[in-house]
């Protein structure tokens, strides 16, 4: 079924289907008929839930009240506003603000106060460095006014939040993927309860779904907006923000592939775990009414820490072309010695993005032509591999070239490895969510790598790890995917 177009911010217009006309029994006809759109009023603030989010006052009054004390305090007016500033930063956590569904200070006091403390904490350790200790201890006591300020903020900005929800100021539109019992169950509760926030357009499902007892279109007046593959079309002709996953006949994989593209991308995604009658105890739940959700971490595939992990590059590449330069010179020398001319071995590899470069490794061993080179697989103990080429690659020292690549923007220090244009069609064809690798640059090392899947492992094996890397990726994820690629290279762990 393709969703009606309809302009951004209409709901779509209703289809009534006479029975006899339809050639249906009278009760079926009724319950394959769109239904009646949300009333407008459920609707008013939604146009406006775009440019309105809870970060734009919590992170603000968060700082503030943190910062005050400094105007009784002024002698620790610095101190002060690193305290501010530090505590915004950790309430972020890496990423954006997101206001949970069910807002409740208590809820969040423990995790406010622990990041109080650690930022008081960091901040007296640099005051203690620059000054006596006699003014560390004064600081700290002065500090606990930022402690109950901070708390009296979130009562504050948790009732403009709530009452704001709950007028329809405040109001993300949503749609709902899957058209079961828990679905209809979660659309219900929405249009109920408006304090959550999430203002429900209407549903999409698998294709041809069968009517059960229970789902969405008995529903109260849920519009079916059509299948997932209208997914892309629905978010910007309805200017969604949030898609929330409850139960439907989808499959799996086709979730995925239609959660993670270019127009559903900015979207929080919010899932009800399948068995929602246990309790979940990980750090991103929430729950709507006495219905666990899990907010989906988006990958965060730029902004400021991207920016970071590319200045990274840049520096430790240059740095290391130049202090490794013996060692380079060393294995050239080494390959040139045992396979004659043509140290370096020039290969097509597939980037970010789908886009081509010419990836530089040591020459290790020597095809026999150059189709075989675009579409052999090369094992570890190939005839061709010499001694010299054997200690590279059980090393790494082969791919020592590809800091070259990395400086020149076409790789990066840790992301998935690159792959030759032949096995990336290839691989994409037989493996899911296999081409979803090169939504970041390629890497030098990777997740997978250090995880023991080099050489001859499996392709989905891989697949999973270097997912898993981008779903999951920060840059502490980097320092461990290094710290791990040393002591390979150390234990010389390679091929």
């Amino acid at each position: 079924m393709t969703a009606a177009r309809t302009p951004a911010g209409a709901p779509p217009p209703r289809r009534v289907v006479p029975a006899r006309a339809s050639g249906l029994p009278a009760t079926r006809a009724r319950r394959e008929q769109p239904l009646e759109p949300p009333p407008a009023r459920a609707l008013l603030g939604v146009r406006r839930a775009g440019s309105m989010q809870a970060w734009m006052l919590v992170l603000p009054v968060d700082a503030v009240m943190t910062a005050a004390p400094m105007i009784w305090a002024p002698h620790y007016f610095k101190a002060f506003g690193a305290l501010g500033l530090l505590i915004v930063a950790l309430v972020c956590g890496g990423g954006r603000y997101r206001a949970r569904l069910h807002l409740s200070v208590l809820d969040e006091l423990p995790a406010l106060l622990g990041r109080l403390l650690v930022a008081i904490a960091l901040v007296a350790a640099v005051f203690a460095l620059r000054h006596d200790d006699l003014g560390v201890m004064e600081f700290v006591g002065a500090s606990l006014a930022s402690v109950a300020l901070a708390v009296l903020g979130r009562f504050l900005t948790t009732a403009v939040v709530l009452t704001a929800r709950r007028r329809r100021i405040v109001a993300h539109r949503t749609v709902v993927i899957g058209g079961g019992a828990v679905s209809r169950e979660v659309a219900t509760l929405l249009a109920r309860y408006p304090r959550y926030g999430l203002a429900v357009v209407g549903h999409v499902d698998g294709p041809d779904r069968p009517t059960r007892a229970g789902d969405l279109p008995r529903g109260p007046g849920l519009p079916h907006l059509g299948s997932l593959d209208d997914l892309d079309d629905l978010v910007r002709a309805h200017g969604v923000d949030v898609l929330l996953v409850g139960d439907g006949t989808f499959r799996e994989e086709d979730l995925l592939d239609r959660v993670r593209t270019p127009a559903t991308e900015h979207c929080d995604l919010l899932v009800v775990p399948r068995l929602h009658a246990f309790a979940t105890a990980t750090g991103h739940s929430d729950h709507i009414g006495s219905l666990p959700v899990m907010r989906i971490r988006t990958p965060a595939l730029d902004g400021p820490a991207w920016a970071l992990k590319r200045a990274f590059d840049v520096v430790v590449s240059g740095l290391l072309l130049v202090l490794l330069s013996p060692v380079l010179l060393a294995c050239a020398v080494a390959v040139r010695r045992e396979g004659g001319p043509g140290v370096l071995f020039r290969q097509v590899r597939v980037g970010r993005d789908g886009r081509r470069f010419e990836c530089l490794k040591f020459r290790s061993m020597r095809p026999a032509s150059e189709s075989e080179s675009a579409t052999q697989w090369t094992v570890a103990r190939d005839p061709r591999i010499g001694p010299v080429g054997r200690v590279l690659r059980a090393t790494s020292l082969d791919e020592l070239p590809q800091l070259w690549n990395i400086l020149r923007g076409e790789m990066t220090i840790v992301g998935p490895r690159p792959e030759r244009p032949h096995f990336v069609e290839r691989f994409s064809a037989e493996h899911p969510r296999y081409g979803h690798r090169h939504r970041v640059p390629a890497g030098l090392t990777g997740l997978a790598q250090v995880s023991g899947l080099r050489g001859d492992t499996p392709i989905s094996d891989r697949a999973r790890f270097d997912n898993y890397y981008i779903e999951n990726w920060s840059l502490w994820l980097d320092a461990k995917v290094l710290l791990r690629t040393v002591a390979e290279v150390v234990l010389a762990r390679g091929r």
